[in-house]
């Protein structure tokens, strides 16, 4: 077997390997992919544009919020600017994954960014963390399906919002959560992860009863990140250097 054939079939296995870890996450995110389609018909979307926005932002709780500025007849400049603040933790996501793609092209690195969602993002730093290396393929094969399905099941809450009984009544909503709280606990023998993570949760749970939702979601991410920054150095793990 040529080099060529041994370096596709290996490339096909590391995508088929990132569609199985994708699976918990496609399966957790379906009932809000399916509220996102029904609320946006509510504020007076087409189930077209409804799928345009999941295809073209693929933001989640952005999305939301983006859906009930757009029917509050907000300045334009304002629903870019919240949008910006829920998904902010997204800056802190690439800057922490760019270095594990920078040996990908250009092109590459522009659709693992645009494609990068937190359980994306959690999944491929363990795999780093391990000793692996983030392939294109492998990551491309663990966020696509979070994509497509993320896309088709807003066009499908669009198109029978109106018969979908509310997930909160049927308790599906706890899924999502429950997976994040396993990728979480995948962290838990890093230095400072206690103190971050309670750090986090305080932070973001003062900001829900304060600000409130979804913006305490980047707030405790921030909190997180700036406990980490103002610890002395040989708490994080990282040797000072003469």
């Amino acid at each position: 077997m040529s080099a060529q054939a041994i370096s596709e079939t290996g490339a096909k296995s590391d995508f088929w390997q990132g569609v199985r870890l994708s699976m918990p996450v496609v399966v957790a995110a379906a009932p809000f992919g399916l509220l996102f389609g029904a609320i946006a018909v509510d504020n007076g979307f087409s189930v077209f544009e409804a799928f345009l926005m999941s295809a073209l932002i693929f933001g989640g709780a952005s999305q939301m919020v983006g859906i009930e500025l757009f029917g509050q007849h907000v300045a334009p400049w304002l629903i870019v600017l919240s949008i910006f603040a829920v998904n902010f933790r997204h800056v802190l996501y690439s800057a922490g994954i760019g270095r594990r793609i920078a040996h990908w092209s250009g092109v590459q690195q522009a659709l693992g960014f645009f494609i990068l969602t937190d359980p994306q993002f959690a999944v491929a730093e363990a795999r780093a963390q391990s000793g692996q290396t983030v392939g294109f393929a492998w990551y491309l094969g663990l966020g696509l399906p979070v994509y497509v399905f993320w896309t088709i099941e807003s066009a499908l809450g669009a198109l029978f919002g109106k018969l979908i009984p509310d997930p909160h009544a049927l308790g599906i909503d706890f899924l999502l959560p429950i997976y994040f709280l396993g990728l979480v606990m995948g962290f838990r023998k890093r230095p400072l992860w206690l103190p971050v993570v309670i750090a986090s949760a305080f932070a973001s749970i003062i900001a829900y009863k304060t600000v409130g939702s979804p913006w305490h979601v980047s707030i405790g991410a921030v909190a997180g990140v700036l406990l980490a920054v103002v610890l002395p150095p040989h708490h994080s793990g990282v040797e000072t250097r003469p």
